[in-house]
C-alpha cells in the first residue's frame, strides 16, 4: 500500500504557501516474486536464505538464467536505502556461489538489473540477473 503525505509551509518573506507531496511505502506491494519467496507459486528455487531467493527463469536467455531476488521488496533499484545493503550485498556473494556451482564462473557469465521501463525491468521487484554457460556477445546491441 502507497500513503501519499503532503507538508504545507507558510514562507513569512514571499507570503506564500508552499506544500511538499511525497509518497511512502507502507506496506510492500505484492509481486509474482513475493509469491514465489513464500512457496505459494513453483519455482525451481536453487538458493534460499532469510536475505535473498534465487530461482531460474522461466524464460531464460541463456544456458544458466538465474534470478537473484531480496526477499524483501525493493520495487527498483531507485527505492534502495542503507538499510537494503546487507541484503544487496548478499546478491553478489550468492551469484558468485551459483556461478561456480553452475560451472560457469571460470569463462564469465553477466549480471544485469534492470530499473523502470526504458531499463526493461517488467516486475517490480529488484532482481539481479545471473545469465552465462555460453558466450553472451555484445551488452548492447547499439
Amino acid at each position: 500500500m502507497i500513503k501519499l503525505q503532503s507538508q504545507i509551509n507558510f514562507d513569512k518573506k514571499c507570503g506564500k504557501f508552499t506544500a511538499l507531496f511525497y509518497r511512502e511505502q507502507t506496506m510492500a506491494e505484492e509481486t509474482i516474486f513475493s509469491k514465489i519467496i513464500r512457496k505459494e507459486i513453483p519455482a525451481n528455487i536453487v538458493y534460499q536464505d532469510e536475505l535473498v531467493t534465487a530461482f531460474r527463469d522461466i524464460s531464460p536467455q541463456a544456458k544458466t538464467h538465474i534470478l537473484i531476488i531480496p526477499n524483501k521488496v525493493i520495487p527498483t533499484v531507485n527505492d534502495v536505502t542503507e538499510q537494503d545493503e546487507v541484503a544487496l550485498g548478499r546478491l553478489f556473494s550468492v551469484a558468485a556461489k551459483l556461478a561456480k556451482e553452475e560451472g560457469i564462473a571460470e569463462d564469465g557469465y553477466r549480471l544485469i538489473v534492470n530499473c523502470n521501463k526504458h531499463g526493461g525491468q517488467e516486475v517490480f521487484h529488484l532482481h539481479m540477473h545471473l545469465v552465462g554457460g555460453e558466450p553472451l556477445g555484445r551488452m548492447l546491441a547499439k
